[in-house]
């Protein structure tokens, strides 16, 4: 199917606020109260994205740098606040599962948040795929802030994923394409637990 790309914006900043809604699953309840009724918040600024998840349960920012690669990830659980340092290596050990992914426009469209989405139905390396409604009129610059949408040509406004065992629709609730301020890309520099990737990882294996 033929997009026109006339009307294509590329834009540098802008703020995403997406809901979350577990749509099937079978996991157990608290993992499915986890992510029911999150929402997610996306910052763009030039190189910088910031990414918050907020649940009742739980809260997690990923603050990433697009031109060194690097990240941070604040967490708080059960009252414990996490510092994760990443190094671009680490970044795309975490993400490694998204590289090569493709995107295949279908004939579907829908209004989702005031602007015309296209369905497309995304395919994974390891042979998943989800489905994705994006709007072909906005181009984030920064096509690192999500490792899912780097080869994405627009920005997705409504996808679907799968987490362990539940399925949770993502859809945009806000676009605001006004400046973001330069504070919300600052790193916190006390009141947290401050730990490696690979340290944070031991403790999720010791979880399990």
């Amino acid at each position: 199917m033929a997009i026109s790309v006339s009307a294509q914006k590329k834009i540098s900043e802008l703020t995403l606020v997406y809901d979350a809604k577990v749509t099937t699953g079978n996991a157990e309840p608290k993992m499915a109260d986890a992510f029911d009724g999150a929402t997610t918040t996306i910052y763009l600024k030039g190189n910088l994205s910031r990414s918050e998840m907020a649940s009742a349960l739980f809260s997690s920012t990923t603050i990433h740098d697009a031109k060194t690669g690097t990240a941070v990830v604040l967490r708080e659980v059960s009252g414990q606040k996490l510092l994760i340092r990443m190094s671009n290596k680490d970044w795309q050990e975490k993400n490694g599962r998204y590289d090569g992914i493709t995107f295949t426009n279908t004939n579907e469209t829908k209004e989702i948040a005031g602007y015309k989405c296209v369905k497309a139905e995304a395919k994974m390396n390891d042979g998943s795929s989800f489905t994705v409604y994006y709007t072909p009129d906005i181009v984030p610059e920064n096509k690192e802030y999500d490792y899912h949408f780097k080869n994405l040509n627009g920005l997705p406004l409504e996808y679907e994923l799968t987490q362990r065992n539940l399925t949770i629709r993502y859809t945009v609730s806000r676009i605001n394409l006004n400046p973001v301020q330069a504070s919300k890309f600052d790193i916190p520099t006390s009141g947290y637990r401050e730990m490696t990737f690979e340290e944070s990882q031991k403790i999720r294996t010791e979880k399990k």
